[in-house]
């Protein structure tokens, strides 16, 4: 699941641009939820919120979960508009089409949609 949660973070990167993003700086962040499905909403938000305060864009995530607590470090840089040519910018993570699921095959799959 934590996996999952990662590629999210990375799908969330990938509507902003697809340049690709050097690992000069970090942050961290923790979140809590009552459940799984909205504990991916809180790690999207977070992150968002990251690169907003921080005039950042995050390439890459590591999450470790414990029941419906996360701790996550992401790593990337300044945002450079020459560099990045910047599509949009992430308003928030929604409940729309909310999915945390475990796949018949045992991988896990993590979907929201995303407000631009």
């Amino acid at each position: 699941m934590a996996e999952a949660f990662e590629q999210a973070a990375v799908a969330l990167t990938a509507i902003v641009t697809d340049a690709k993003i050097a690992e000069k700086n970090s942050a961290e962040v923790s979140c809590e939820a009552p459940d799984v499905e909205l504990l991916l909403v809180d790690w999207l938000n977070a992150i968002i919120y990251e690169m907003a305060v921080r005039n950042m864009i995050f390439g890459r995530f590591k999450v470790t979960l414990s029941d419906t607590s996360l701790q996550g470090a992401m790593w990337g840089e300044t945002v450079d508009q020459a560099k990045h040519s910047p599509a949009c910018e992430p308003k928030g993570a929604t409940y729309t089409a909310l999915r945390v699921a475990q796949e018949a095959d045992g991988t896990w799959s993590a979907a929201c949609v995303v407000d631009v």
